[in-house]
C-alpha cells in the first residue's frame, strides 16, 4: 500500500499536522500549528493581519512570532507567499502535491476586487494562455500566476 499524503489539506487531526511539519524538517510548535490551522481551514489567501486576529490574541501570539512562523511555513514548501499587486502579502496552502490535473499542479488564479480589495480564490477557473512567438519560456509552459481584478459581487 502507498504512502499517505502528510499535506496539511489531508491532515484529519492535529497529530496529523504535527507529522506534515516533521516530514518538512520542522518542529511541531504550537503556533505552526496554529497558523496552518487557520489557513487550512481559510477559504481564500490571508494576510498576516487577517491571520494574526484569527489566532494571535486566542493562542497568545504576537504578530513577530506569527509572521515568523508563516514564513518558516512558505520556506518549507507547505504554504504559498501571493502579492497580489498591492504590496500586501497574502498566504495559503501550498498546491497539493496529489492533484492529479496540470492545472492543480501549476495553481489557481486569483480575483482581487478593485473597490474593497477582498481576495478570492478561483480553483475551478480554467484560463488558456496561448504562447505565441516571443512569449517567455514561463508562458509556453503554463508556468505563471494569474491574477484577475474587477469589481466583487458585492461592490457591484
Amino acid at each position: 500500500m502507498g504512502e499517505l499524503c502528510t499535506h496539511p489539506t489531508h491532515a484529519a487531526s492535529t497529530g496529523d499536522l504535527r507529522e506534515t511539519l516533521r516530514a518538512v524538517g520542522l518542529r511541531a510548535t504550537g503556533p505552526r500549528l496554529a497558523v496552518l490551522e487557520c489557513l487550512r481551514s481559510a477559504a481564500r489567501p490571508l494576510t498576516h493581519s487577517e491571520v494574526m486576529d484569527l489566532i494571535g490574541d486566542a493562542a497568545g501570539l504576537d504578530r513577530a512570532t506569527v509572521y515568523r512562523n508563516l514564513a518558516d511555513l512558505v520556506k518549507a514548501g507547505l504554504l504559498h507567499r501571493h502579492d497580489l499587486g498591492d504590496h500586501v502579502w497574502r498566504f495559503e496552502l501550498g498546491e497539493d502535491p496529489c492533484a492529479t490535473s496540470v492545472h492543480d499542479e501549476m495553481g489557481h488564479p486569483h480575483f482581487m476586487c478593485v473597490e474593497c480589495g477582498d481576495v478570492t480564490c478561483l480553483p475551478g477557473v480554467l484560463l488558456s494562455l496561448p504562447a505565441k512567438g516571443g512569449a517567455p519560456a514561463s508562458v509556453r509552459a503554463q508556468a505563471v500566476a494569474v491574477q484577475l481584478r474587477g469589481v466583487c459581487d458585492d461592490c457591484a
